[in-house]
């Protein structure tokens, strides 16, 4: 297989039915040994970094160019975590860098791990809601997910860093880049992701389990914010390429 496919050689449209994400934080001298040289962490009050889980419902997912109908429908998990970038031209971007990927689909999964780096596997996903409840499981990957949304105001995550939703919303994901360092080169791919009226709505967490954050080289993850954003065009514009000057 071509090597140069899985840098996301075309740019990308998709529709965001939902996308729900769970922000972790952990303290930021734990998490540094899973970033590549060329990144650094995102901290907030130069304690805490952030690994975030956002459960996507997307759909019409297809190359730019290509009709709506010959796009694919998905649900996506992707653990990421919260980065910085200092590029050749000197511009400090931040942005994101996945630790693993999953799906509902053996196509995403087949077409995901041609065309990126992201490490797609595909799982059983359920959702389901009831009253104001849904909840997002799977247990294949031993994950479920239970929330609530409110139009009456929601407190911040008990024991979360955050003292105001204002602060939380800084790490709330997606950011505008996601980076994949290629070692050998020296190479940071960069994807641009570009979406429309993005606005994140805080949602109570009433029950959650998950598998691979536990299964990292940390301690504890504190749950510090989550977020819910509904209907969104979301596109991503074809894969760069930057030297890395260390």
């Amino acid at each position: 297989m071509l090597a140069f496919l899985k840098d996301h050689p075309f740019a990308v449209n998709a529709y965001f039915d939902s996308s729900v994400v769970l922000t972790f934080a952990i303290l930021k001298e734990e998490l540094a040994s899973l970033l590549p040289e060329c990144l650094e962490l995102d901290t907030f009050q130069d304690k805490w970094a952030f690994i975030a889980i956002a459960m996507v419902a997307a759909k019409e997912l297809r190359p730019a160019g290509l009709p709506k109908f010959l796009g694919n429908n998905f649900f996506l998990i992707g653990y990421r975590v919260f980065v910085k970038y200092y590029s050749s031209e000197g511009k400090r971007l931040r942005g994101l860098y996945i630790l693993k990927s999953a799906t509902d689909k053996k196509k995403m999964e087949l077409l995901g791990n041609i065309f990126t780096h992201y490490n797609y596997s595909t799982i059983d996903l359920t959702q389901s809601t009831k009253g104001i409840q849904t909840t997002i499981s799977s247990q294949t990957a031993d994950f479920n997910v239970v929330y609530e949304e409110s139009a009456d105001p929601i407190p911040l995550p008990p024991n979360s860093p955050f003292s105001t939703w204002k602060e939380a919303r800084r790490f709330a994901g997606p950011l505008p880049f996601t980076f994949t360092y290629k070692q050998e080169k020296k190479e940071v791919l960069i994807i641009e992701g570009v979406r429309q009226n993005w606005t994140p709505n805080p949602i109570n967490i009433v029950d959650y389990k998950e598998s691979f954050i536990n299964s990292l080289p940390i301690n504890q993850a504190v749950l510090a914010n989550a977020f819910i954003i509904k209907n969104i065009p979301y596109s991503w514009k074809k894969g760069r390429t930057d030297q890395w000057k260390n």
